[in-house]
């Protein structure tokens, strides 16, 4: 069983978007919480949701994955942004519990020369301060290292996952350009990256996947995506890792 759909805007709503991906051929979707490059969030109307809950319903949706906004870094230098994160954070975790038993997904965030031991600190605080048993699961999403990002390595996002106390509210969405300009070698060792992030995670903990291609050399940190099929990943790896038995039922989600 494969559950595959598309980044979609939420500007029209939850009711819209649940079309659209019908329109789509899609049985799941991602979608941002609130403006991606700001900090504003759309008020939820009830009425809205009921509508898209029976369309999912109706539609055999498999999880969807939110995704917070990019202005989210909870790992910042400066306790403005800080503060920022943890009301963003908290706030998003309230809103998703109008569509329950979905994901939630996040860029751990850029340490910004404290060092990655800080960031990881920074950032399992707030994860400690802000989860909740009866909230949703909670994705961190792994990174390409560009610059100070946290989260480069499948050790860095173990790491702050077991600093973390509800640690089982916790998951991973991998991006395929992310993990590729990161130095994983998902083209030619596929079976051998997933081997090694269930020795570090485990495969349990992977939720749910981006499929992007790159325009970079694989290790390159520079976090830069191409069309599907026309990077340096292609499509034909692409298509391997959503076919791989690995990962059946994952949400799949073409950013």
């Amino acid at each position: 069983m494969i559950y595959i759909g598309s980044h979609i805007s939420s500007s029209k709503g939850y009711a819209a978007m649940g079309r659209q991906a019908l329109k789509l051929g899609a049985d799941t979707f991602a979608f941002f919480t609130r403006n991606p490059r700001g900090g504003s969030a759309k008020e939820i109307r009830q009425e809205d949701v009921d509508k898209f809950l029976k369309i999912a319903k109706e539609g055999g949706f498999g999880k969807l994955v939110a995704h917070a906004p990019y202005t989210l870094n909870a790992c910042a230098s400066r306790e403005e942004v800080r503060t920022f994160a943890r009301e963003a954070f908290a706030d998003d975790l309230r809103r998703m519990e109008y569509i329950p038993g979905n994901y939630y997904n996040f860029h751990p965030g850029s340490h910004v020369g404290q060092g990655t031991e800080e960031g990881i600190r920074l950032i399992s605080e707030m994860l400690n301060e802000n989860l909740k048993k009866e909230q949703t699961t909670t994705l961190l999403e792994t990174m390409a290292g560009k610059g100070t990002e946290v989260g480069r390595t499948f050790e860095e996002l173990q790491s702050i996952m077991e600093k973390v106390q509800l640690s089982d509210k916790l998951g991973v969405c991998l991006d395929t350009c992310h993990v590729w300009d990161a130095g994983y070698d998902i083209v030619n060792d596929l079976d051998e990256v997933l081997e090694e992030f269930d020795r570090v995670i485990g495969l349990k903990r992977l939720k749910a996947i981006h499929i992007n291609d790159s325009l970079n050399e694989r290790g390159s940190h520079k976090d830069r995506h191409a069309r599907i099929g026309e990077g340096r990943i292609g499509l034909e790896a692409l298509v391997r890792v959503i076919r791989h038995p690995c990962l059946e039922r994952i949400p799949f989600i073409l950013e």
